[in-house]
């Protein structure tokens, strides 16, 4: 196996394995040593049927039973389905990590192209160590001690969509909302990296609303700038494979009203960590 960095911040291309074969222990660590590296890999020519998707996500952690609003592969709710055309376009473009309004948002996810647009519909990373990293002595101090709520964001227009305002408020009060330290340590690299997200963090505990606000858009500022980001061109049967804990992602919709076609499997927890507890 061999990994091809596609930039010095994050990202690599790995060549010389077959995802569609059973992968042996040693591949298997290989892949998790090269994921905590790069924090985002890229594996194309993969012809992965939902069986292989699911053994490869397995080989990691805990697969996560089902996205709260996306639908599912039939016969298989733990692979979502994401699909996207003039009829029915994304609800994913700003930057995020998934489901951090969760207690304890999601350790990694396993993303296969299905079929793909003949132009556009890239998907971008960003290092969140490296956001952190490129942060002043002074932001770093400021944010060290503060923690902020996360809550579902523009999913409520989904429950909107599906049952209006009484949809919303049941989901509101079933999904909740989650409170994480601004700043976090990676539990295997131990690098600091910065754990907000324009989707889902909605304010910094202990501070009024107003500066809160200021704070956070100077952040969300920060994960756009194009030196801590990887773009991703993608092909059918292109496989990446991102730690959430660490990254965010923005898929870019400037392919409509092509149909984009991709399917997802989230693992909860990294269950190598959990087995060092």
């Amino acid at each position: 196996m061999e990994f091809l960095p596609v930039t010095s911040v994050l990202g690599a291309e790995v060549l010389g394995i077959d995802l569609s074969e059973p992968l042996s222990d040693a591949n298997v660590e290989l892949l998790y040593k090269g994921l905590t590296q790069y924090q985002v890999l890229f594996l194309r020519r993969q012809s992965l049927v939902p069986e292989s998707h699911l053994a490869l996500a397995e080989a990691f952690g805990e697969i996560d039973p089902g996205h709260p609003v996306y639908p599912h592969v039939d016969g298989f709710r733990s692979i979502v389905e994401l699909i996207a055309d003039a009829d029915n376009p994304p609800d994913t473009e700003d930057w995020h990590k998934d489901l951090t309004f969760r207690a304890a948002p999601p350790f990694a996810s396993i993303l296969r192209a299905v079929s793909v647009p003949s132009v556009g519909g890239d998907t971008l990373w960003a290092s969140m160590s490296a956001v952190y990293d490129g942060l002043s002595n002074g932001w770093k101090s400021d944010l060290a001690p503060l923690f902020a709520v996360h809550d579902m964001g523009t999913f409520r227009n989904d429950y909107f969509q599906q049952g209006g305002v009484a949809e919303v408020n049941r989901a509101l009060s079933e999904v909740g909302s989650a409170v994480h330290p601004v700043v976090e340590v990676h539990p295997v690299s131990g690098l600091k990296y910065l754990n907000v997200n324009q989707s889902f963090t909605r304010q910094i505990l202990n501070m009024t609303q107003g500066p809160s606000d200021e704070v956070l858009q100077y952040l969300f500022q920060q994960v756009r700038k194009p030196e801590f980001q990887v773009r991703l061109r993608w092909q059918d049967d292109t496989v990446a494979i991102w730690d959430n804990r660490i990254t965010q992602h923005y898929a870019v919709c400037d392919y409509l009203p092509h149909r984009r076609h991709m399917q997802r499997v989230t693992v909860n927890h990294d269950k190598r960590v959990l087995e060092k507890r």
